[in-house]
């Protein structure tokens, strides 16, 4: 089996904040509608889905935006078996940040994710709704 068997797609793009209310209000002008909205308690940060067709915005207040062009945090990449998809991930020598698969009690049944970094210090995360 092969890593592109156990990718879904683009999940949501992330983008950091440091007024979430401003944030929402700017994406609910160009259409977006507020899909989940929750507290990440681990990270001390608000957090909302925006959601507009099929583009999922997830944006949390961190207060360290760097409000400067390249804002853009990560992108998540939706995945069938998160468990899978670690193994073959660090199989193939691409886990360089050494995560491990994190859980958050997000959505309905929560989510589990890891990042690693690409090439060009990107953040790509592999995120599976459970």
């Amino acid at each position: 089996m092969n890593l592109k068997e156990q990718l879904n797609g683009i999940q949501h793009i992330g983008i950091p904040t440091n007024d979430i209310e401003a944030t929402i209000d700017f994406y609910e002008v160009l259409g977006f509608e507020i899909a989940f909205r929750t507290v990440n308690e681990e990270a001390d940060e608000k957090v909302a889905f925006l959601k507009l067709n099929t583009l999922v915005v997830e944006t949390y207040e961190n207060k360290a935006a760097k409000m400067e062009s390249g804002a853009i945090d990560h992108m998540a990449i939706d995945v069938k078996d998160i468990e899978k998809v670690y193994e073959m991930i660090n199989q193939a020598g691409l886990n360089t940040t050494n995560d491990i698969v994190h859980f958050l009690p997000f959505w309905e049944n929560g989510v589990k994710f890891f990042t690693i970094e690409g090439p060009n210090k990107e953040k790509v995360e592999f995120s599976q709704y459970l």
